[in-house]
């Protein structure tokens, strides 16, 4: 399988060059319009292939493109390679708008072409082994009373699209597990400091499971926590590599075998491994694509009220 790489910043170097260095059976091609770096890259990971440009990695017979660039290119990039046939996985955000989201997994559909989106957290390997994907229901068909999931940063408010698009999104797609989450079903409670948005919170019931994501971007630290009930057993999760399960009054730690690496505590691992299959299969599974969907809309319609509420008299 040959795979490119466009976008060679933070995010591709931290997550995805060092799994796939070591991923059997692949080759790859790393793109990027800064020469130096894309060298100094193909040099450390013994890539022989570069490209500066999406239209060299095409012409390279490419199976699959993997685009890690600026969110503001990520739709004129995925239009390119899905009009030329190759499958496409993106970094979430697929792009800042609901709208055009909707419509590059419209033109997916049409070419029948599998377009991926990247989002990280629906393969964290601790909560799955112990939430199945934070399941709606346990394996005896118990149902998931709440699930709450919190993503703070310090000191970092910011404009409604890019605190919504770029950092908030995952809790809020985290708490999709239906992948049907609408506006109207939401209680919202924004704050702002000096025009920026500093904390985002909503919340939202389905079938009796109750269903929370929260942001504070005026936090006292960074930090992220998931904590999730059924009845009689409920699950608390600080970060990705250790939690607690409670049942019967009695505290199990639950924590990731010893030497997992960042790339597959946090759940990169597995997604490639996902995306992989894709390709294989030349389909993406349509629940999937309805939840990328429904997430990116309901980031836009948070994006709309915030700024609403923030240019309120």
């Amino acid at each position: 399988m040959k795979i490119a790489s466009i976008g060679l910043g933070d995010i591709a170097q931290k997550a995805y060059l060092p799994l796939m260095a070591n991923w059997p059976g692949l080759e790859w091609v790393l793109c990027s319009r800064d020469s130096a770096k894309r060298a100094a890259l193909a040099t450390q990971y013994r890539v022989s292939e570069t490209a500066s440009d999406i239209h060299e990695c095409l012409a390279s017979g490419v199976d699959g493109v993997m685009i890690h660039s600026a969110t503001d290119s990520h739709a004129a990039l995925i239009r390119t390679c899905l009009q030329a046939g190759v499958p496409v996985f993106v970094d979430k955000p697929v792009t800042p708008s609901g709208a055009e989201v909707e419509a590059l997994f419209n033109l997916a559909e049409q070419q029948q072409i599998p377009l991926f989106a990247g989002f990280n957290r629906r393969y964290l390997p601790l909560l799955n082994t112990h939430l199945n994907g934070q399941r709606p229901e346990d394996e005896l068909g118990t149902p998931l009373l709440s699930l709450r999931w919190e993503k703070h940063r310090h000191a970092l408010p910011d404009a409604p699209r890019r605190f919504i698009f770029d950092d908030f999104i995952h809790p809020l797609d985290s708490i999709n597990v239906h992948g049907d989450i609408n506006i109207d079903d939401l209680d919202v409670f924004a704050q702002f400091s000096e025009g920026l948005l500093g904390r985002l919170d909503v919340r939202w019931h389905r079938d009796n499971s109750l269903f929370e994501a929260s942001m504070n971007r005026q936090y006292g630290v960074t930090k992220e926590t998931i904590a999730a009930a059924y009845r009689n057993e409920c699950y608390f999760f600080d970060g990705f590599t250790r939690g607690e399960r409670m049942q019967d009054n009695v505290t199990t730690q639950l924590t990731l075998p010893d030497w997992t690496g960042m790339q597959a505590s946090k759940g990169f691992a597995a997604m490639l491994s996902h995306w992989f299959e894709v390709i294989s299969e030349g389909r993406v599974d349509a629940a999937l694509t309805a939840r990328n969907v429904a997430s990116h809309w309901a980031a836009e319609d948070l994006v709309a009220y915030c700024e609403a509420l923030r240019d309120s008299p």
